[in-house]
């Protein structure tokens, strides 16, 4: 009886496996082989060169300074992203003031919120990129935002924003942090909506306060939710390709300040035409991915919280 079980599991796994072998799978080791060759991408130019690339690799100050600025937004983005979510979806479901039918609740308007949060999420990552570059705009009546900084008498604050050094990195930034931050707070409100009342309603009977609310109870039931999107949004801050292709000044700029690993592949690859030294890069990045997830959830992880 259990051989005929598992026969018929095996039945229905069998195809949707060597679908994802075909085209998951066999990607990836083909990414391993090519990062051992010296191919311009034109058939039969493919050179066996070892490991060379990734020799070329770990000497490279253009890898290097890429890298750099993938774990700044590494460490910054996942942060300042969740935390705000976190903070808005409290808000917007158990931070209201008391009414007379209900303990606990949202501010005033939430569905509405939700709406404008959830906004960017429906909009192309390109047009969000268009958009926030016209915003940038450092011409003080064509720029948004130092027009905006100009009608109020701040001019002193006006800035060349993505044309600044100093700037142009974190400018990208806000925008990742801007484009995803509404996800999160869908995410969070759809799990704190499972937390049952009667435990906010009780603690705040007992005295609790919102801040000893969302440490004590919110935070620590929604943390496997935490959890995962604090992944999702790590691999989100170490692609940052679209942004910065469409933001940076002449793709990277300016002078390297914005420069990541995706965009140092696709230049090596698609410019250079060094698809094996691109290669390369492409396994570097997934040895970077994975050590990040495996680090999260091994560090992140915490006694599972019932209710």
């Amino acid at each position: 009886m259990q051989h005929g079980k598992y026969r018929f599991i095996a039945g229905f796994l069998a195809l949707p496996l060597i679908i994802y072998a075909i085209f998951v799978i066999s990607p990836f080791i083909q990414a391993f082989q090519i990062s051992m060759t010296d191919w311009s991408g034109l058939v039969g130019t493919s050179k066996y060169v070892g490991l060379d690339n990734f020799e070329r690799l770990w000497n490279s100050d253009d890898f290097w300074n890429a890298l750099r600025h993938n774990i700044y937004m590494l460490a910054a983005i996942p942060v300042v992203t969740l935390a705000m979510g976190l903070f808005f979806a409290f808000m917007l479901n158990v931070g209201g003031r008391r009414r007379k039918n209900e303990v606990v609740g949202g501010v005033t308007g939430s569905k509405l919120y939700k709406l404008v949060f959830f906004f960017p999420q429906v909009i192309s990552i390109t047009i969000i990129a268009v958009i926030w570059f016209n915003i940038y705009n450092p011409d003080p009546q064509d720029g948004m935002l130092n027009s905006l900084l100009g009608a109020v008498g701040l001019d002193s604050l006006q800035n060349a924003w993505l044309g600044e050094k100093s700037l142009a990195l974190i400018c990208i930034s806000a925008v990742m942090v801007w484009s995803n931050v509404g996800f999160f707070v869908v995410l969070f409100s759809a799990a704190m909506a499972s937390i049952p009342r009667e435990i906010y309603e009780a603690s705040l009977l007992d005295g609790a306060n919102r801040i000893h609310t969302f440490f004590r109870i919110t935070l620590p039931l929604l943390w496997d939710t935490v959890q995962t999107g604090w992944v999702y949004m790590g691999i989100i801050a170490l692609d940052a390709f679209a942004l910065v292709q469409i933001m940076s000044v002449n793709m990277g700029g300016p002078d390297g300040a914005t420069d990541v690993m995706p965009l140092r592949l696709y230049q090596t690859a698609f410019r250079d035409s060094q698809f094996g030294y691109a290669s390369a890069m492409g396994v570097a990045m997934l040895v970077v991915t994975m050590t990040f997830a495996v680090l999260t959830m091994r560090f992140a992880r915490r006694e599972r919280i019932e209710f």
